[in-house]
């Protein structure tokens, strides 16, 4: 059974989101680029659901754009009730690809013609609904420019020894508010944390 704890209820405007599975020393993928360990359990994969369904819309990278993309085109991926209601949520959720290399992108998808404050700022002013991004580098340069209003850490019972870090170095400390936490069946610890502006 899931343990949770949560603060007030908050209700601000829209709100750029940072999520991505962790291992306990603090990576999203090991030395040799592998995530298998954070496949999610089946509660963990409705808690996403329920997540992804409440966004506006998403920024993301190249890689994650990917990564992601099967869940479009891919058939195979919907072989069950809940897979099957992400995989449309997915679809129908506006994504915003940032790439040098990619010529062009599917589905309801667009890539970035304008800067990261810029693509931010008109996705946020298209939404009443919170928006996330994906990808740890685009995540780096949105803490630089002082984006980010939430992160969102699902961490995994895992030490992987390196790898690409979930958070980038950052010239000064960034106070947070802890606001929920929640332990998953799989003991994924889900930790929420909202900006102190």
């Amino acid at each position: 059974m899931a343990l949770a704890h949560s603060s007030a209820p908050w209700n601000p405007s829209s709100m750029l989101i940072y999520s991505m599975g962790v291992s306990v020393d603090g990576f999203i993928a090991d030395r040799f680029g592998s995530f298998d360990w954070s496949v999610p359990s089946d509660d963990l994969f409705r808690f996403h659901l329920d997540r992804v369904s409440e966004l506006g819309a998403t920024l993301l990278g190249r890689r994650l754009y990917e990564t992601m993309r099967v869940w479009e085109t891919d058939p195979s991926f919907r072989d069950s009730p809940d897979a099957n209601a992400f995989a449309d949520v997915w679809t129908a959720l506006p994504k915003v690809v940032f790439s040098h290399t990619l010529e062009g992108v599917e589905g309801n998808a667009r890539l970035a013609e304008g800067t990261l404050a810029e693509e931010v700022a008109a996705v946020i002013e298209s939404t009443p609904k919170d928006v996330e991004i994906g990808g740890a580098d685009l995540a780096a340069h949105a803490f630089e420019l002082d984006l980010i209003d939430e992160i969102r850490i699902f961490r995994y019972p895992i030490i992987v020894g390196g790898g690409p870090p979930f958070l980038p170095p950052l010239a000064q400390p960034l106070p947070l508010d802890l606001i929920e936490t929640r332990t998953f069946d799989s003991r994924v610890i889900y930790e929420r944390y909202r900006r102190t502006r």
